[in-house]
């Protein structure tokens, strides 16, 4: 009855909430901007005085760049200690004439596919942090108290690298210190709630090939000399064989297979990737031949040429060999792949390939963070999936996500902890994008889910 008694609370004060975000949502917090360092300060002032009204011992800790916001709530001793994530900064909103209305001005707007709130952070992530802490609020009003013992912390430079966190995290582990971190950075998967519980990581390089000590007149020397551009090109055409495996010897050593259970509820999903790939133009996959669409983008490693260029690519034409050609590589990593034994195998067989006058030069330190995969054996994972099925009414799954969110690898290197990784954005909601906006049922559904998963967690 006292979940029924939080979830009533919620519906009947979503305007309330919902007024709440309208003016975190007003504040320009846009981090990568220094003009905009003291609107970042009064978003975190902002949050922590609504933290404050929780009952949370909160503060505006300062870093190098924008503060961070760390409160904390003691509950019933004996219980798991949660750790919440967000971050409160947001992406610049240029360009300016793109946006249907001003970006800082918030609107509750009706769409062919319901009401949206259009704003920049609606959905990244003013709109899914504050999910968390309404959630906190309902629990409040209805028990007297918050739901046992809650970490949380609010980063105010996410969408500009991050460049204090790490440090942040190191100088105040102790006090950061939770059983579980919850991530709320996330969306859905389509219609289907989810838990993120795969991310791939990361390997970076940029080379040069050199051949020839300056560029060559290609009707004196062509025939003769290296060409580098061919070289480059030759090279990384084999990268991958004819069924798209990447070639690099032992580069699957450390790939382990997805479980069953990951696999089936893959499957279920239904994803449609011939409508994937044709929103983009494209209408063939590839990759992997022998593995599904959604493995080949969440839990396989891939070989990514990013960037290539050499010679004269200015207007009109300069018939010249070059004497070098220019790549950047990129590498996504699965399961136990290091990224610095990724690099290290890419070079070795880069270097082999290389002909008689021909030279590499590889360009900046090793840029590569580890894939971060959650231990699901543990029964909260299962607990909050089944607390998003009762909410959403539909069985909610387990998922991966192609690309990285560095601070679930980071809480497990500097914390030691597992991240929990739930949000409720959607595709379409244009993050990054002009005309940003979060679905009305999103922030609801996702107050009422984070309420549901402290009932089962907490």
């Amino acid at each position: 009855m006292t979940m029924t008694a939080v979830l009533d609370h919620i519906d009947a004060t979503l305007p309330d909430a919902l007024a709440r975000l309208m003016a975190l949502l007003r504040i320009p917090s846009i981090s990568t901007d220094p003009a905009y360092k003291p609107d970042c300060a009064r978003a975190a002032d902002w949050l922590v005085r609504e933290l404050r009204s929780l009952g949370f011992d909160a503060r505006s800790a300062p870093t190098q760049g924008h503060p961070m916001v760390v409160a904390h709530h003691k509950g019933a001793t004996g219980g798991r200690h949660l750790l919440f994530y967000g971050h409160y900064d947001v992406q610049p909103v240029d360009p300016l004439e793109l946006w249907d209305r001003p970006p800082f001005d918030p609107e509750l707007q009706d769409t062919e596919k319901g009401r949206v709130i259009r704003a920049r952070g609606s959905s990244d992530d003013k709109g899914q942090l504050m999910t968390f802490i309404e959630a906190c609020r309902a629990w409040k009003a209805v028990h007297g108290t918050l739901p046992g013992t809650l970490t949380i912390f609010l980063e105010g430079e996410e969408e500009s690298g991050s460049p204090s966190l790490i440090p942040f995290l190191q100088e105040n582990r102790e006090e950061l210190a939770a059983d579980l971190a919850l991530i709320c950075d996330t969306g859905l998967h389509g219609d289907t709630p989810a838990i993120t519980t795969m991310l791939r990581g990361l390997m970076k390089c940029e080379l040069t090939v050199h051949a020839a000590s300056r560029d060559l007149h290609s009707g004196m020397y062509g025939g003769l000399a290296r060409n580098p551009i061919h070289v480059l090109a030759r090279i990384l055409g084999g990268l991958h064989d004819d069924q798209g495996r990447v070639t690099i010897p032992g580069f699957y050593d450390r790939v382990e297979e997805l479980p069953d259970q990951i696999r089936a509820q893959w499957q279920a999903l239904a994803f449609d990737h011939a409508a994937f790939l044709a929103s983009v133009g494209l209408t063939a996959a590839a990759g992997e031949q022998d593995r599904t669409p959604l493995e080949r983008i969440w839990s396989r490693p891939t070989a990514e040429v990013n960037g290539i260029w050499g010679g004269y690519t200015g207007a009109g034409f300069k018939t010249v060999l070059p004497a070098e050609a220019h790549a950047k590589i990129s590498f996504r990593l699965v399961s136990r792949q290091d990224p610095n034994d990724i690099e290290a195998r890419f070079k070795a067989w880069f270097t082999a390939q290389l002909p008689g006058d021909c030279r590499v030069e590889w360009h900046g330190e090793n840029d590569g963070s580890p894939a971060s995969v959650m231990a699901i054996a543990d029964p909260a994972f299962e607990a909050a999936r089944h607390a998003l099925t009762e909410e959403w009414g539909r069985p909610a799954a387990y998922i991966g996500a192609g690309g990285s969110i560095p601070v679930a690898g980071y809480f497990k290197t500097y914390l030691g902890m597992d991240a929990m990784l739930i949000g409720f954005g959607r595709d379409d909601d244009r993050i990054h994008s002009p005309n940003e906006k979060y679905d009305l049922e999103s922030f609801h559904k996702g107050i009422r889910s984070w309420a549901r998963i402290l009932d089962r967690i907490a």
